[in-house]
């Protein structure tokens, strides 16, 4: 009787154990059973996600395109508006987020990241008339348009902004424009293509932060998937090694990044 209970004991440990290990590989096999892995994404946020002529497209959609070619999958992407991205995630909407998303600790308590796949600090955005803000200091009391749960948003609160919550880019710089807001912080890269389009747009970034505050992004995954983590840092270290990440990053901001990561 003793030897019979121990040994179904053992068994069930074991059933266990091979149950969870069948649930860490379930979401891959489910992509790759699917043939497609699900990308949750802003869509309006220039280069990185946005629409033109040809539909979707940005850096962080043709990544996200060159991560499902290397899983053997075709990329499907699902819009969504920044703030509820995350969420999105959580209710099992898509299977990942790429969309810019800062790797934080915070984040990381809840979820799991690839490695980084690009870097950018951040640029405190005036308008050039302003004279009163010249460093991310001379923040304090004045109002930053910004997502709220954006790393550049935390970045302004820290230096003591009041924030002015907005869902993108775009909007950010349409309040500064109208004059609406003071300032933005937000990703350098972003600011750089935002000036490439409108050169004569009267802002201007009057400081970047240090490498203490730098951007750097990850495929955002849920938690205890270590086998799709892998599978697309794999998928990562495969494109920065064939060429395609240079191609991209080149494509967008005119120079290979894939050095930097």
């Amino acid at each position: 009787m003793k030897f019979s209970f121990r040994t179904l004991l053992v068994a069930g440990v074991m059933q266990l154990a091979a149950l969870g290990a069948a649930h860490a590989q379930s979401e891959l096999d489910a992509i790759k059973k699917a043939g497609a892995i699900k990308i949750g994404t802003e869509g309006t946020y220039a280069p990185f996600t946005f629409h033109d002529a040809s539909g979707l497209t940005g850096f962080d959609v043709e990544i996200g395109r060159a991560i499902a070619k290397q899983l053997g999958v075709k990329a499907e992407f699902v819009e969504g508006k920044w703030d509820g991205l995350i969420a999105g995630l959580d209710a099992r909407r898509y299977d990942v987020v790429i969309n810019q998303v800062g790797i934080t600790e915070a984040r990381q308590a809840k979820y799991d990241f690839s490695d980084p796949y690009i870097s950018s600090p951040a640029a405190l955005v005036v308008r050039n008339d302003n004279k009163d803000i010249k460093t991310f200091a001379d923040l304090k009391g004045k109002r930053s348009a910004n997502t709220l749960t954006s790393n550049f948003g935390k970045l302004a609160q820290s230096y003591g902004a009041e924030i002015v919550p907005v869902q993108g880019f775009n909007e950010s710089v349409d309040l500064l424009l109208s004059r609406r807001v003071d300032a933005t912080v937000n990703d350098k890269l972003s600011f750089l293509d935002f000036k490439k389009q409108k050169p004569n747009a009267p802002l201007v970034a009057v400081a970047f932060a240090d490498g203490r505050d730098l951007n750097s992004s990850g495929v955002l995954l849920r938690k205890n998937n270590p086998e799709l983590r892998d599978a697309i840092n794999k998928a990562l270290s495969a494109i920065k090694a064939d060429g395609t990440y240079k191609k991209i990053s080149e494509k967008y901001f005119g120079a290979d990044l894939s050095a930097a990561q």
